[in-house]
C-alpha cells in the first residue's frame, strides 16, 4: 500500500476509499455514496482523531503511533502500513516506526481474553497474553498508552479503574484518556469497514461494470 494518502491533500482524499481502492464512479463508490452521511462521518472522525487542528495533550505523533499499533494488532496490512507511513512522515515519528513494528510482532495474539463477573458467564473466562510494552525506546507515556490499547483490543473484559490510573500516573489527562479510548474504538470500526469493503470489491462486478439492474 502506497503511503501517498494525506489528510491535507487537495482535492480531499477519503481514507477508506483510498485504502480499499474505490474508484470514483465505480459500483462500490455508488454503494458508499448511497450512505453519504455514514461515509462523511467516518472520514470526519478519522480527521478529528488523527489529524486534529489542535491536538492538546495527545499529540498527532502519539495518535499515529497508537493507530499503527492497533491496526497492526488487527492484522489489516494496508491500513497498518498507511498509518506507519503517516507516522514516519510526521515530525517526530520516524524513530518510532521500528519500535511499533516490533511491538506488533510481539503483541499480536487471538482473544478476546478476560474474566466476567462471577456468574453464569464465568465458564467463558479465558486467559491470554497480557502485553507489557517496553518504555526503553518510546518513553513511559506512550508505552502505557500502547499497553492500554492492547488491553482494549484483546482484554476488553479486563478494563478497570486501575488501567485508567496507570495512564494518569504516566501523565495522561482525563480528556486525553477519553480521546485515546475513542481512537482505539474508532480504529476497530474502521478496520472492519475496510475489510468488508475489500471483500466486496473482490467479489463484485468487474471494473467498468455497474450493479445489475433490479427486476420488478
Amino acid at each position: 500500500m502506497s503511503t501517498g494518502f494525506s489528510f491535507e491533500a487537495e482535492p480531499a482524499q477519503d481514507l477508506i476509499d483510498y485504502i480499499v481502492g474505490i474508484e470514483s464512479g465505480s459500483w462500490l463508490d455508488t454503494l458508499r455514496r448511497g450512505r453519504n452521511v455514514l461515509r462523511d462521518n467516518a472520514q470526519q472522525s478519522a480527521a478529528l482523531l488523527l489529524n486534529p487542528e489542535q491536538d492538546g495533550s495527545f499529540s498527532r505523533t502519539e495518535r499515529l503511533a497508537v493507530a499503527s499499533f492497533v491496526a497492526g494488532l488487527h492484522g489489516e496490512q494496508d491500513i497498518y502500513h498507511l498509518y506507519l507511513g503517516l507516522l514516519e512522515r510526521s515530525g517526530e515519528g520516524g524513530a518510532l516506526s521500528a519500535a511499533i513494528r516490533q511491538f506488533v510482532r510481539d503483541g499480536r495474539t487471538r482473544g478476546p481474553y478476560g474474566a466476567y463477573p462471577k456468574g453464569a458467564l464465568s465458564t467463558e473466562d479465558l486467559n491470554g497474553l497480557v502485553f507489557d510494552v517496553s518504555a526503553e525506546k518510546i518513553g513511559k507515556r506512550l508505552s502505557v498508552a500502547l499497553k492500554h490499547a492492547h488491553l482494549l483490543v484483546y482484554h476488553p473484559r479486563d478494563a478497570s479503574a486501575g488501567a485508567l490510573e496507570a495512564l494518569q500516573k504516566a501523565g495522561w489527562s482525563e480528556t486525553a484518556i477519553v480521546t485515546l479510548s475513542q481512537l482505539v474504538s474508532f480504529l476497530t470500526f474502521q478496520v472492519r469497514i475496510i475489510h468488508g469493503l475489500t471483500v466486496l470489491r473482490h467479489a463484485g462486478p468487474a471494473v467498468g461494470q455497474g450493479l445489475p439492474e433490479s427486476t420488478p
